[in-house]
């Protein structure tokens, strides 16, 4: 096993992913955080109840850090970015933020993604009344124990609205990719707004609904079948508000007439931005985007999550919208393919 450490950036799920399994076989592996905790995004966002095995994020991903913070061959570093990638396979140098130089074997990018600012569509009413709020806002809701309530008065809402595809398949405003989760995601919320307040109503406004492979029984028809939720096909207008309650007006695209409902809570179903720092990371590590912004991925029939530098790979969301379950699975390939080029290059370099 090489002694060069292996470089993982990012320390979300994918991130922690990759540390614990190189560190399992005995590699040496430095983890850089820009956050001054680990967790990625469903820690620091603070999301509930996680799709699809229903655990909370703070035991499921909380787990996988306290697994990864005990592992005396993961150097962890917190508030910290990596300034300079320079040199060639078997001959790598790395200067982090914090002044510490490194020379890695190789290297995996797992820095994740960005929520998509609702900001960014106005004419949905977020920024604009309190009571429109993001899914992510209503997961720290639901995390928090605070329950599903109204911030303008803290009241428990009668009728609540789901709004799919905010940032995602809009050409308008730049964001023309399926965020892949979103539906699914929504579907979850919607039922488990239901559970914790019985009367209230859900409704979720849609354009397709994408709970794609074996999510489509436990989330889409569970969803209406079960907990009661109204699913509209429609086309968003514009949230406003008669002075009482938030008013949603579009079209229902499947009738082809005007539909007009009054609301308690707008929930924007935000999707996945690629993360804001990749053109900054691109330059660093010399690696390619692909056109929307995420970090591009070499073909994976050779190995999985190459880049187009030899020596340092990707996984997870930062090759674009992403569950976490496949981050996972995708940031163990990576871990062993990161691995198995660590050795060749160590090899070359002593030749």
């Amino acid at each position: 096993m090489s002694s060069a450490p292996i470089l993982v950036v990012g320390g979300g799920p994918a991130g922690l992913t990759a540390a614990h399994a190189l560190a399992s076989v005995g590699q040496p592996v430095v983890l850089v955080d820009k956050a001054d905790r680990l967790g990625g995004a469903p820690i620091l966002s603070g999301y509930a109840k996680l799709v699809p095995s229903g655990e909370w994020a703070r035991d499921a991903i909380g787990g996988m850090v306290r697994r990864v913070e005990q592992n005396p061959l993961v150097n962890v570093h917190r508030n910290t970015t990596v300034a300079a990638f320079e040199g060639e396979p078997g001959r790598f140098r790395a200067r982090l933020s914090n002044g510490q130089e490194i020379e890695p074997a190789a290297a995996i990018l797992c820095t994740g993604f960005t929520h998509f600012d609702s900001v960014n569509k106005p004419e949905w009413g977020f920024g604009t009344y309190p009571d429109v709020v993001t899914t992510t806002q209503v997961e720290q809701m639901l995390s928090s124990g605070r329950g599903v309530h109204c911030p303008s008065d803290g009241r428990e809402p009668e009728r609540v609205a789901i709004l799919l595809c905010v940032g995602s398949r809009d050409r308008q405003i730049g964001r023309e990719w399926c965020s892949k989760i979103c539906c699914t995601v929504s579907a979850n919320i919607a039922m488990e707004i239901r559970e914790a307040l019985p009367r209230c109503q859900v409704y979720i406004y849609y354009m397709d609904i994408r709970t794609f492979g074996l999510y489509e029984d436990k989330y889409y028809w569970a969803s209406q079948e079960e907990y009661r939720v109204k699913y509209i096909k429609a086309r968003i207008a514009e949230v406003t508000s008669d002075g009482k309650r938030l008013i949603v007006k579009g079209e229902d695209t499947l009738v082809k007439r005007p539909i007009t409902i009054p609301f308690d809570l707008v929930v924007h179903a935000i999707g996945m931005d690629p993360n804001v720092d990749n053109v900054l990371l691109a330059a660093t590590f010399g690696v390619k985007l692909e056109p929307h912004g995420h970090i591009a991925r070499a073909p994976t029939y050779s190995a999985m999550g190459g880049t187009s530098r030899p020596g340092v790979f990707v996984a997870g969301a930062a090759t674009g919208p992403e569950t976490i379950d496949d981050s996972i699975a995708q940031a163990q390939a990576a871990a062993m393919a990161a691995l198995a080029f660590a050795q060749g290059g160590l090899a070359r370099a002593a030749e």
